[in-house]
Formats: C-alpha cells, sequence, structure tokens
C-alpha cells in the first residue's frame, strides 16, 4: 500500500513567518489556489481513503480533492502553546532557552506545547488504527492523509523507523507539496518528498514534457522537484532555517 501525506496550502500565518501549532487560520488566496491546483491531480490517483487533520487549513484543502474525506484530530499540527501565533524572532527573543535547544535539534516542548516524539506517537496510533480495521499493508490500496509540516515529518521518521533525532534530516514539506511512502515486505520506504504540480507558468516544454502544458501524474516525482514556488512557507523549519 501506499501512504501520501499531503500538506495544506498556504495560509496568511504562513506568509507572515508565524508559528502555527494549533490555531486555526484559513487558507489564504494563494492557499486556495495551490490546492485549486493539486486537487484534480490528486483525485486521478483515486486513494482509497482521505483522512484530514480537523483544522480548517486542511480540511479546505482535503474539499478541493474532490472525494469524500474524515477528519481526525491526531493529524492536527504540533501544539507549540506559547508559541504559537509568534515569528522566528519573537520566539528567540522570549523564550531564548527553549529557542535555542530546539536549533540545536532537540525536541524540546515549546511554549508549554508539544514534542515531536508526541505528534509521531499520535498520528500512527490513526494508521495503527486502520490497519486494525481491515487495511492491509500487502494490498494497492492508497491513503491520502492532510495534514501538516511537522506532523508530515514525524509521521515519516516513526513510520520508517529511524530515531527521532533523525527526523530533522527530512526537509519539511511545502504548502501543498507531498511525500509518498510504500510498504514492501512489511516495512516502509521513502519513494516521494516534497513533490507538487508546478504551476502552469512553470511547466517545462522540454525532455521532461512531451507537450507543452501538459503534466503527466507520473511526471509529478520529476518536476514537482524543480517547481518553484516561493508561495510556500513551512509551518516549523528545520533547526538551521529560520522561519521567514
Amino acid at each position: 500500500m501506499k501512504l501520501l501525506l499531503l500538506r495544506h496550502g498556504r495560509t496568511d500565518w504562513n506568509d507572515a513567518g508565524r508559528f502555527q501549532g494549533q490555531a486555526d487560520p484559513p487558507l489564504d488566496d494563494v492557499g486556495r489556489a495551490q490546492a485549486a491546483r493539486v486537487g484534480p491531480v490528486l483525485a486521478a490517483m483515486r486513494p482509497d481513503l482521505v483522512v484530514s487533520s480537523d483544522l480548517a487549513r486542511c480540511r479546505s484543502t482535503a474539499a478541493v480533492i474532490g472525494l469524500p474525506y474524515r477528519s481526525d484530530a491526531r493529524l492536527r499540527e504540533i501544539d507549540l502553546g506559547r508559541w504559537s501565533g509568534l515569528t522566528s524572532a519573537e520566539a528567540r527573543r522570549l523564550y531564548p532557552q527553549e529557542d535555542a535547544a530546539w536549533r540545536r535539534g532537540e525536541d524540546v516542548r515549546r511554549g508549554g506545547g508539544e514534542t515531536y516524539v508526541e505528534v509521531a506517537q499520535r498520528s500512527s496510533a490513526l494508521f495503527d488504527e486502520l490497519v486494525a480495521d481491515g487495511l492491509s499493508l500487502d494490498s494497492d490500496s492508497l491513503v491520502v492523509f492532510v495534514l501538516h509540516g511537522g506532523t508530515a515529518r514525524s509521521l515519516i521518521g516513526h513510520l520508517l523507523g529511524f530515531p527521532p533525532d533523525r527526523w530533522w534530516h527530512f526537509g519539511p514539506l511545502r504548502n501543498c507539496h507531498w511525500s509518498v511512502l510504500r510498504t514492501e515486505h512489511g516495512q516502509f520506504r521513502l519513494v516521494e518528498h516534497n513533490v507538487s504540480v508546478p504551476r502552469a507558468d512553470k511547466v517545462s516544454t522540454g525532455p521532461l514534457n512531451g507537450a507543452a502544458g501538459v503534466l503527466l501524474p507520473s511526471q509529478a516525482a520529476l518536476v514537482g522537484e524543480l517547481a518553484e514556488d516561493t508561495a510556500s512557507a513551512p509551518d516549523t523549519d528545520p533547526i538551521d532555517s529560520p522561519t521567514r
């Protein structure tokens, strides 16, 4: 089976470089356009199940796919407590010790919120529940989780069996980009990361595309890495990159 992890479209807080956590800002105009661009491609993949975080930015993104979906709070972003709504500079000034520990790669509880290990535990519990309810790891099924950058990274690291101090090696998903994990012999392999559909003005007519303006789903993994989407920003950045 394949598990596709899709990050939500952009919000005003993304654009302003504010940590979101479990705050609930809606998609902005750019985020709605991003969702509209990827929705038909994901629908064409014919997923067997779509599950979304219950926060508005994810539910709005999931709705654009045009398929039935269910919401689950276990896919929410990491709870950042008092960091929620702050810019990187504000968090550094108000909580210098937490900020320094986080940037060293420590899984620190920022603002009294959650750790990434706790995020992985709750999001993987949802996946385990689906398996217990009959989802076969050996089937050809496709499951889509519409979620958040920090949650996606935690879940990827957990399902691959990496220790938490290695999860930072996965670059954060950009808005409306996805990763795909595939099961092989009962274990997961990461087969796509940070893939999306380029804007119409970014589609090449070169060797990756046989016709101008045409993007086949099988080409998304190749073209997505080349598509510059400056309107995207991560929810929570890796330790070596400040929030912008």
